[in-house]
């Protein structure tokens, strides 16, 4: 099975903390032009910040530029249930290739209140829904056994994990040998090319971002076969990430770094992130140690 890279778009904003869709744009295109496909509006795409009316624009504006050269996935998960349907629905009239919903934040979840919460999206559109589980920031997770239940349904097509932990993918990637057809999609940025070698179907990674040429290449050496490759491709791809990550946050990180590589994605609408000239002269400084500026 040919693996695939998605890489976690970053959202770009004016000064004003408008959406710059334009500049938003000219990132797709740089990721169209590595060979990655395309997930927005999530983690590192400040999905937290944004709008439902600005989610909706955007998902339009990516798949228009797009234009079917890659897939394209969007997040729509919100912590209820009515609102995440209610966007899900709109994506799916848009024509995204894949619906991902984050698991709820803030309300406490049982297992079985997830069960309900994501046959609730994906009985309500006919775009394949993802799952998306990342406990560390929705305190809610979604146990191996409940994945299991949740890829009987028709429409729920696979997950993506970042959880950080490779126990949780293993098992995950359990669900999909046992389900076939069920996907598999790795987040942390450390773990793509061993979640390749061990079931995944792909990877959704963040720091594609900044290094959207190294992304691809692990998947593509892969691909072909060349395992030296592949190997060669993550371990700067995390060195990188040790580099970068251990200076703060690591959505805000990345964007910061892709900042320093070119103004135009502009800042951060989080709280709390603002510009550190120091912190600017150390990741300007790593980006040359990695041959990047």
């Amino acid at each position: 099975m040919t693996k695939s890279a998605y890489v976690a778009l970053v959202t770009c904003f004016n000064e004003d903390e408008t959406i710059n869709y334009e500049a938003t744009r000219a990132q797709v295109r740089r990721q169209v032009a590595a060979g990655n496909n395309i997930m927005c509006a999530g983690t590192n795409g400040d999905f937290t910040a944004l709008t439902f009316d600005e989610k909706v624009k955007l998902a339009g504006e990516v798949v228009d530029e797009v234009a079917g050269r890659v897939k394209v996935i969007v997040n729509a998960g919100m912590p209820a249930t009515f609102e995440t349907l209610k966007l899900a629905r709109e994506f799916d009239r848009i024509g995204v290739d894949g619906i991902a919903a984050i698991t709820p934040f803030f309300i406490a979840c049982t297992q079985d209140g997830l069960i309900r919460h994501y046959h609730s999206i994906a009985d309500g559109v006919s775009t394949p829904v993802y799952l998306y589980d990342i406990p560390a920031r929705t305190q809610n997770h979604i146990e191996p056994e409940t994945c299991a239940k949740l890829a009987d349904h028709p429409n729920i097509a696979g997950i993506k994990d970042s959880g950080g932990s490779t126990e949780t993918l293993e098992a995950y990637m359990a669900v999909g040998k046992a389900k076939p057809g069920f996907e598999v999609y790795s987040g942390p940025d450390n773990l793509v090319h061993w979640s390749l070698q061990n079931g995944a179907t792909g990877c959704i990674s963040g720091l594609g971002n900044v290094m959207p040429d190294v992304l691809a290449k692990i998947v593509s050496c892969y691909n072909a076969g060349d395992e030296a490759g592949a190997a060669a491709a993550q371990e700067a791809y995390t060195a990188m990430r040790v580099d970068l990550y251990k200076l703060g946050f690591p959505p805000a990180m990345v964007k910061r770094a892709l900042w320093v590589m070119d103004h135009s994605v502009g800042a951060s609408r989080q709280p709390a992130l603002l510009p550190d000239p120091d912190q600017d002269k150390q990741i300007e400084a790593i980006l040359k140690k990695h041959g990047l500026i």
